[in-house]
């Protein structure tokens, strides 16, 4: 942005440049709400003072507009320009009114290719378009106050607190707080640039969190988001005239909740296509569609997405990919496609009655399957308590983004339809109470395999059914007793002849164990299991033997009946490769799996796992190596 210190202030004065300087009070570059009129008493409308001083420092070329604190009614829309940061200090809260001033919402010609509240962008407590190097920061609040619209609104009614079209360059977060936001308490579309740390949004009293509408580079990171409707949601709509591009995304260690509706989501707004996301070290709490969600409906692409490191409590649909044909964008769309998605050390538990299954559903079209999908380490909870329903493929609305558009799955774990290309590599699906359907149900795919799993035996024939599926693969799996998996298949291949040979599992008990050998919690494989001493430094060790050099999956049964998780460092070979958090399971008879990729040598390779905590590590059941 574009500031003038005061001694910068001084030499363009003695030059004979012009500088437009703030309010009496105010220091170069810094623009005091209160020095151009406005109160902070929480009743006046000091909206005219504050676009005084934003215009100000716009006419200065850019500077901080400062609110200290103090409650700043808005009765108005506020209009930002470039090169101006909003900075709320702590105590400053910026308060929307119940009024008819705001400013109404614009004529859009592309009205039919969204909803109302995408479509029209003027009708908001802060709005602006085409502008470059702008901010939202500080301690403060800006506060809709319930006064904010939730549907559509009325002449002067605002239904957002930000509003911002076709901008480059913005910041917010540091610490702000935005509150009661209406239909979004952010709503950003064809932008460009934008950068977001230590950002509140609470709003689950209202509906969406913050909506990021084709917009590129984008890199949030702490934000904490609760809503109502959607919390952190990624959309590519038409409401600007055009397909525009979306991507370059990394949201890193936040958290999300949405009562709702989902919480880290892919549409259902989806024109223009998707392309390098990468979410990490995110916890979601609570989300009645999907906690991780992802629809292609209007004719999108979306490709090269990471989840990494996420847990998941209370989410009535922990993963969901759909496919769908509503073709609601301009330009007379096709049917869109989803590839290379990965998600590596995933959890979801805790929900509680009815949930939805996680699905992968693609369309039957050669171009609109759903492909090259990989799961490492993805461990689900369900609450089962389903008797037996048919394995027939479910009833679906191929125009409705919803996991309730699809009926019920006749799998607790998983159900795949239309998909190339999906590898499980470790992982697990468990239930709360005992269930009648298969765990798994794949259905008209090629080439999923399974390699190694877990999956708890419901009272079903089978525990994974494959469905016309040319070429599927299920090795190294178990269920939580030790047992086999039960595999049918109708119409199927079996094909595991292109996957490198397994090379089985170690037991706990064939292996060095610093600790002792137990037998006492039921569950375990083999003839025990090693209880680590509770030390930093305590250890397992096995030798394990590969035909050639190359990546071995490690997948490591275990149970950690605390609360804490009991981290272990990771070596092959005298060198560290990575650290795995073993976290709590409930109870010690409860096993679950935890898995890393590691390189190799052909022959004998000794592979160790360190405790880094005084608690130790867990119980350690065996390592399969594959």
């Amino acid at each position: 942005m574009r500031r003038l210190t005061s001694a910068a202030s001084a030499l363009a004065l003695a030059f004979g440049v012009l500088v437009v300087a703030p309010g009496a009070a105010g220091a170069a570059g810094t623009f005091n709400v209160r020095d151009y009129g406005a109160t902070g008493n929480g009743s006046s409308n000091d909206t005219p003072a504050i676009q005084k001083a934003i215009d100000a420092a716009s006419a200065a070329g850019g500077g901080t507009v400062l609110f200290p604190s103090g409650t700043y009614q808005s009765r108005n829309t506020i209009h930002m320009r470039s090169d101006i940061t909003l900075q709320l200090n702590s105590g400053a809260t910026l308060k929307g009114a119940s009024n008819d001033d705001y400013d109404d919402a614009e004529d859009n010609p592309n009205d039919d290719f969204q909803d109302y509240g995408h479509s029209h962008f003027h009708d908001a407590m802060i709005y602006g378009d085409r502008l470059n190097d702008i901010a939202f920061v500080g301690e403060g609040v800006i506060d809709g106050g319930g006064n904010l619209i939730t549907g559509n609104p009325g002449d002067g009614e605002a239904d957002k607190i930000i509003s911002l079209t076709r901008c480059d360059g913005l910041t917010v977060g540091d610490g702000l707080t935005l509150r009661r936001g209406g239909h979004f308490a952010m709503l950003i579309n064809g932008c460009t640039n934008v950068t977001s740390d230590r950002l509140r949004i609470d709003t689950a009293s209202d509906r969406d969190g913050w909506n990021v509408i084709s917009t590129t580079n984008v890199h949030i990171t702490n934000a904490n988001i609760a809503a109502n409707d959607d919390a952190l949601a990624f959309k590519s709509d038409y409401a600007l005239g055009a397909k525009l591009p979306n991507g370059n995304v990394t949201v890193h260690d936040s958290h999300l909740s949405a009562k709702c509706c989902n919480a880290l989501m892919f549409g259902s707004e989806t024109c223009g296509d998707f392309t390098g996301y990468d979410f990490g070290r995110i916890t979601i709490d609570g989300s009645d569609k999907s906690g991780l969600g992802m629809v292609s409906m209007d004719g999108t692409v979306i490709s090269d997405v990471h989840y990494k490191d996420i847990t998941m409590t209370n989410v009535r649909a922990a993963i969901t990919q759909k496919i769908g044909t509503r073709r609601r964008c301009g330009n007379s769309p096709g049917v869109g496609r989803i590839h290379d998605v990965t998600y590596e050390n995933i959890t979801s538990s805790g929900q509680s009655g009815n949930n939805f299954t996680a699905t992968l559903w693609g369309e039957s079209g050669a171009n609109n399957k759903i492909s090259d999908v990989t799961f490492t380490n993805v461990n689900l909870t369900v609450p089962g308590g389903s008797g037996s329903v048919s394995t027939g493929v479910p009833s679906n609305d191929p125009n409705d983004y919803n996991p309730k558009s699809i009926g019920t799955r006749p799998a607790y774990g998983w159900y795949i339809r239309n998909a190339n290309n999906i590898r499980f590599n470790g992982g697990s699906v468990r239930f709360e109470d005992g269930d009648a359907r298969p765990a798994v149900i794949v259905n008209n795919s090629t080439g999923v395999t399974f390699d190694p799993y877990v999956a708890e035996r419901g009272s079903a024939s089978t525990d994974m059914l494959f469905q016309t599926v040319s070429g599927y693969c299920v090795r190294n799996g178990i269920n939580t007793t030790g047992g086999a998996l039960r595999v049918s298949q109708t119409g199927s291949t079996e094909s595991c002849g292109s996957q490198p040979p397994p090379t089985g599992r170690f037991e706990a008990e064939a292996g060095l164990c610093q600790g002792t050998i137990d037998a006492n919690h039921a569950g375990f494989s083999g003839t025990g299991f090693c209880n680590t001493t509770n030390a930093v430094g305590s250890a397992e060790e096995w030798t394990v033997n590969r035909d050639a050099a190359g990546t071995a999956t490690l997948v490591f049964g275990f149970a950690n009946g605390t609360a804490d998780a009991r981290p272990m460092d990771v070596s092959v070979n005298g060198t560290a490769v990575g650290t795995l958090t073993f976290g709590g399971t409930g109870a010690w008879t409860t096993w679950q799996t935890a898995s890393v990729q590691v390189p190799v040598n052909a022959g004998g390779n000794t592979v160790r796992i360190t405790a880094s905590t005084a608690n130790g590590g867990p119980n350690v059941d065996y390592v399969d190596v594959a």
